[in-house]
């Protein structure tokens, strides 16, 4: 990464053209259109499995849910996966292709539907993925998962989503505690909106500059001694390697245990197709997790 991108402000180095850049993840490989039919290709597959379909956490049509369970487990532990897009495209349908890896393994997978920007602020998203956290934390042990194990994961926009689940300024308000995330791995997330506002990705967000202030994952840390990965791909944009390595650095020094991995050989939307595999980096650091700190 370049010295003219190091720290928290080093975005405000670029111009508009190399900031829209930086932060136009389509733009990093030659076509995404296969990236993201092979979501949905691998995750259809896993509707065969057992699971639970379209359980609804919110008033509004889009907040639904599916849960895949560990058969005859009635105490698993819950991955909740939250879907990248930019937060305006892609649902939960694209995004459990990992869960045959992660079931047979012991551990329950959640995918996270939430109505999608422009229809939805930013701020409409968060809280419907607020609500769907509380959702499982109220309704887990129902569909046999152990509720006090629940680890969040996020790709690009699901890993702001995530990060924001493990801010502390909603859980008193939801009914759930404070440390309802035990631990959580994002994947080339978003965690200072400040650069985002300032280029493409706001013409469907709109967001203002506090807004973006308020809704950065930076500005409010998880809670001390929560675990955490962060990762990007190998071939993510700096910017989205500079956000990662800010949001680990603060991380770390709010108390939490951080760690971090570049995945080699790996673009922006296929390095999240590694939990397919039990063997890669990323789904070993996911299962870690789950382990007694």
């Amino acid at each position: 990464m370049s010295e003219q991108l190091a720290g928290r402000e080093g975005w405000r180095n670029l111009g508009v053209a190399e900031l829209a850049r930086q932060y136009n993840a389509r733009a990093t490989v030659p076509d995404v259109e296969p990236f993201l039919r092979d979501y949905r290709d691998l995750s259809t597959p896993m509707y065969a499995l057992p699971h639970v379909r379209d359980l609804r956490y919110g008033p509004n049509p889009d907040e639904l849910l599916d849960l895949f369970p560990v058969p005859g487990r009635a105490d698993a532990p819950l991955f909740v996966f939250v879907h990248g897009g930019y937060w305006r495209s892609l649902v939960k349908e694209d995004s459990v292709f990992m869960a045959r890896n992660f079931t047979q393994h012991g551990i329950a997978v959640a995918s996270i539907n939430y109505q999608l920007a422009p229809q939805a602020s930013l701020h409409e998203i968060v809280a419907q993925c607020r609500r769907s956290l509380a959702w499982l934390y109220r309704n887990g042990a129902a569909h046999g998962m152990d509720v006090n194990r629940i680890v969040v994961s996020g790709s690009s926009a699901g890993g702001h989503l995530g990060a924001m689940l493990l801010s502390q300024d909603w859980q008193a308000a939801a009914g759930v505690p404070q440390d309802v995330v035990k631990a959580a791995i994002l994947v080339s997330g978003l965690y200072d909106l400040a650069p985002v506002q300032q280029t493409t990705p706001n013409d469907w967000l709109n967001l203002g500059v506090e807004e973006a202030v308020a809704l950065s994952p930076i500005q409010s840390l998880p809670c001390t001694n929560t675990r955490l990965c962060i990762a990007v791909a190998e071939q993510d944009t700096d910017e989205f390697k500079r956000q990662s390595l800010m949001y680990a650095a603060a991380c770390r020094q709010g108390g939490c245990s951080v760690q971090y991995l570049e995945v080699p050989q790996r673009n922006h939307f296929d390095v999240i197709l590694e939990w397919m595999n039990p063997d890669t980096a990323l789904t070993k650091l996911a299962w870690a997790l789950f382990d007694p700190a």
